[in-house]
């Protein structure tokens, strides 16, 4: 036996035996590692899955055929499939996720130089989606409770619905014809100051406030009607301790299900907003590198967009482990 698998035989008698933390732990670890197998295999199959020769493809039709060989020996492609696999994982593992097929940059380089625009762009909008949709569905939740205001609840939920119907894209579209265009009040593309961030920012958060404000004011009118907040009253404790200490966290825990997938979206998301802002991140690269068949760059970018779901996945299930044991662990 070697000793990662004893390794593995003495974690795996652990979480049977002793914290049902530890077990949990292994389950949701194993399950991460083999969904990045899968992930990186998916990209590697990605370039060998395209009709025809993708450095033909790549590099043209008109070609001289020893330029398009000497550039498959590069790339590796004429190797036989295995051992192209083994040297995709080997390297994967090192960093190298290969090179241009157009430039002959490092890919690593590629993603390195426009990455921390898509975070930065990702990041901002996840903060004021969580900034906004928290707020706004307590205070709907608590303004609407018991049947109350019937005019109110009906203008949320109309207004939500729209908003969160409404494509990223046409949205993006909407919001640079106003405040860019017409008004002349926001840049209209690229990344040249904090303005430039309210526009794609905005195209990438309006629909999700709208979703989660929903889904937050329908579990806070659940969590209302339990015992424990009526005892909470009964207390006599100010009413922002018993939202904020009793009702919130409670209420979040079974959203946080459903705003792991939307989460998700939102990495995927930037995509769209980047290409009608000319924002320079991954996603006006990706939408390049698909139009000049540049496929070593489009697996590396596909791996770095699947891997942020898998890890706002991850996040959201430990998230609910620490909001809520009992059941998650338990499960496990």
């Amino acid at each position: 036996m070697t000793s990662t698998t004893a390794t593995q035989a003495i974690l795996i008698r652990s979480a049977r035996s002793g914290s049902p933390w530890l077990s949990f732990l292994v389950r949701r670890g194993g399950l991460f590692v083999l969904s990045v197998w899968v992930l990186v295999t998916a990209a590697f199959l990605m370039i060998h899955l395209v009709p025809g020769d993708p450095v033909r493809a790549a590099l043209g039709l008109n070609a001289p055929v020893a330029l398009v060989e000497a550039r498959r020996a590069a790339l590796g492609l004429d190797q036989p499939l295995i051992v192209q696999y083994l040297h995709y994982l080997g390297n994967l593992f090192t960093g190298d996720m290969g090179v241009s097929m157009l430039t002959n940059q490092p890919v690593s380089e590629i993603i390195a130089t426009r990455l921390p625009a898509t975070l930065q762009l990702a990041l901002l909008a996840v903060l004021v989606v969580l900034l906004a949709s928290v707020p706004i569905g307590v205070t709907m939740a608590v303004a609407t409770r018991g049947g109350r205001r019937r005019g109110l609840e009906l203008s949320f939920a109309v207004v939500s619905v729209v908003l969160a119907a409404i494509p990223e894209f046409l949205l993006a579209v909407g919001l640079v014809y106003v405040f860019a265009v017409s008004l002349g009040w926001l840049p209209i593309a690229g990344s040249s100051g904090p303005l430039s961030f309210v526009l794609p920012v905005a195209a990438l958060a309006v629909g999700p406030i709208a979703v989660f404000s929903r889904l937050i004011r329908v579990e806070v009118l659940s969590v209302l009607g339990q015992d424990y907040i009526r005892t909470a009253r009964a207390k006599r404790l100010l009413p922002r301790r018993v939202y904020t200490r009793h009702a919130l966290p409670n209420a979040m825990t079974s959203t946080l299900t459903l705003t792991g997938l939307l989460l998700a979206g939102m990495v995927t998301g930037t995509v769209l907003a980047e290409n009608v802002f000319a924002w320079p991140g991954l996603g006006t690269m990706i939408v390049q590198s698909i139009l000049t068949k540049d496929y070593p760059v489009v697996q590396a970018i596909v791996l770095v967009y699947g891997m942020g779901v898998l890890l706002v996945n991850l996040v959201i299930d430990i998230a609910l482990a620490v909001l809520d044991p009992r059941s998650t662990i338990k499960e496990a």
